[in-house]
């Protein structure tokens, strides 16, 4: 018999007990759950999927001195999860976990200790939900050489630049990501990108073999864009999605993560709602597409139900070698700089003469009808041009006194004739 121990049972770990029953697998069993405030747990209506033998505590020490053999960690962020994981792979329990961040900073410290004490550390969750991203990777896809990694890898973010693209207000559509459990009360996580850049990291682990520092991964916010950006993107035959990109440039490696203006043909266009898209470039294969929902209880539970069940018919971990490697956010790339502005004469060349100073130039001008001259949105699209070039324009443009908000500057998504993403 395989026991699990759920650490957590909100609204994955309740979705994992619910897997475990509805697959009905001979041998494996959930036999306890760790929560605080457990009582409140026990009584709710997901606590009918979990067998009446398992046992309910609010004491790590019940699990990690338990007979489970495999401890499920659901509760996320990096302390004490951190260490609980320690001291379960210590007592020669088999951790599986969608912890992302713990996994992108202690990653490779964390399976060490598992190798050591002769158990696995299994985290096929941990990177966009149900979508089957890190083991197709790591089965898959160890017979090329990845040199790149893009795609949506936050469902709560493309759920809403969908929503956004569709004509809803940011606000509101945050409001009902939250009620939904796509976004936590805080969303600075997600809408930030740093939920986004540890999966990231990860990822640039597993299929680059190259340990990234994700403080040294370059984020940009989700929270500036407004509705007149999607009208301005469809204009340019695009759209606004969150984007994750890694890749090699020359001994270092480019990484970041934001919003940026996708034309309609990219794959990464066609990802609506919660769903995540990863697009693996190899050497030999070219792009590999994984796609599927990203967000929420069943789809991640499928992810946890699938590393549960590898451990229980006596997976074995495919160990790689890793390299640390410098990173930049720095890239060259065409350029959407959005103004909202009280109207005047020589606004224009105010900001033309900005971003000539740093050698940035012009592709195109949009001022789209409708807007009252005292608070008039148009758009300056640029020839490629370094991100540090465009940001060092954008500081000097913001201090004019015709700038009612900061400029808002996004990267412009280049697909090439082989329709491979770069920038």
């Amino acid at each position: 018999m395989t026991k699990i121990a759920i650490l957590g049972f909100g609204t994955v770990g309740s979705s994992v007990a619910k897997a475990v029953r509805i697959l009905g697998i001979p041998g494996l069993e959930v036999s306890h759950i760790y929560n605080r405030d457990v009582a409140r747990k026990r009584a709710s209506a997901a606590a009918a999927h979990v067998g009446s033998d398992a046992i309910w505590t609010e004491s790590i020490d019940d699990i990690l001195h338990s007979d489970a053999n495999i401890v499920a960690e659901l509760v996320g962020g990096m302390d004490p999860a951190g260490s609980w994981i320690e001291a379960a792979l210590k007592a020669g329990k088999s951790v599986v976990t969608a912890n992302k961040q713990l996994i992108a900073y202690r990653g490779p410290e964390l399976q060490k200790l598992a190798a050591d004490n002769g158990v696995l550390l299994l985290h096929g969750a941990a990177v966009a939900g149900g979508v089957p991203v890190i083991p197709g990777i790591l089965q898959g896809l160890q017979g090329d050489t990845i040199t790149r990694i893009s795609g949506i890898l936050n469902g709560t973010c493309n759920y809403i630049l969908s929503r956004m693209e569709a004509g809803d207000a940011y606000s509101d559509v945050l409001k009902d990501a939250q009620r939904l459990g796509y976004a936590e009360a805080d969303p600075t996580a997600d809408v930030g990108g740093f939920d986004a850049r540890a999966k990231l990291c990860i990822l640039a682990r597993v299929a680059m073999h190259t340990e990234l520092d994700p403080e040294q991964v370059a984020t940009q916010t989700i929270a500036d864009i407004d509705a007149v950006d999607f009208a301005y993107a469809r204009e340019l035959g695009c759209t606004i999605r969150q984007v994750s990109r890694a890749q090699a440039q020359g001994d270092g490696m480019y990484a970041r993560v934001a919003p940026m203006l996708v034309p309609l043909q990219s794959p990464m266009a066609w990802s609506h709602g919660t769903q995540n898209m990863v697009v693996s470039t190899g050497a030999m294969g070219g792009d590999v597409v994984f796609s599927g929902h990203g967000a929420g209880g069943d789809a991640t539970a499928v992810a946890v139900m699938s590393d549960l069940l590898a451990v229980a018919q006596g997976a074995r971990c495919v160990s790689l070698p890793t390299v640390a490697k410098t990173v930049t956010g720095d890239s060259v790339a065409p350029h959407y700089l959005r103004f909202i502005v009280d109207d005047k004469p020589g606004i224009v060349s105010a900001i033309s003469g900005a971003l000539s100073k740093v050698g940035a130039n012009i592709d195109s001008l949009l001022q789209r009808r409708g807007y009252p001259k005292h608070r008039l949105a148009f758009v300056v699209t640029t020839e490629p041009t370094l991100n540090s070039t465009i940001a060092q324009a954008i500081e000097t443009i913001a201090t004019l006194d015709c700038m009612l908000v900061r400029p808002l500057a996004l990267e412009m998504l280049v697909v090439d004739d082989k329709d491979e993403e770069t920038a």
